[in-house]
């Protein structure tokens, strides 16, 4: 399932895409602390991803996300494999709407 927040992930599910459809699938675990914060945007760009869906994340996990060549869509829910197949369907865009504060802390200014 799509996690409602980024920074709260306990693992990512990187698909790989070929001629429009999942051609792969593997699970990446995510490191301890705000996704934000974290260096799981360099990891995730060194292993080939450029597209992040999610349920929602901050401007400063936005930023971090596209500063390692990742473009981020917030506001994505569900079981994730059907959240891919949609977008790919292209029934899935950027809500724009991104959280301030969370657990805690605030990742919208980093």
């Amino acid at each position: 399932m799509v996690d409602e927040h980024f920074g709260h992930c306990e693992y990512f599910t990187v698909f790989g895409i070929k001629d429009g459809a999942i051609a792969s699938e593997k699970r990446v675990d995510s490191p301890n602390g705000c996704g934000c914060k974290s260096d799981i945007a360099s990891a995730l760009a060194k292993d080939g991803v450029t597209l992040m869906l999610a349920g929602n994340m901050g401007e400063g996990a936005v930023r971090v996300l596209k500063a390692n060549g990742i473009d981020a869509v917030r506001g994505a829910s569900g079981q994730a494999r059907a959240v891919v197949e949609s977008w790919l369907a292209g029934n899935v865009a950027d809500s724009g709407v991104g959280c301030v504060e969370h657990g805690g802390h605030d990742c919208s200014h980093q």
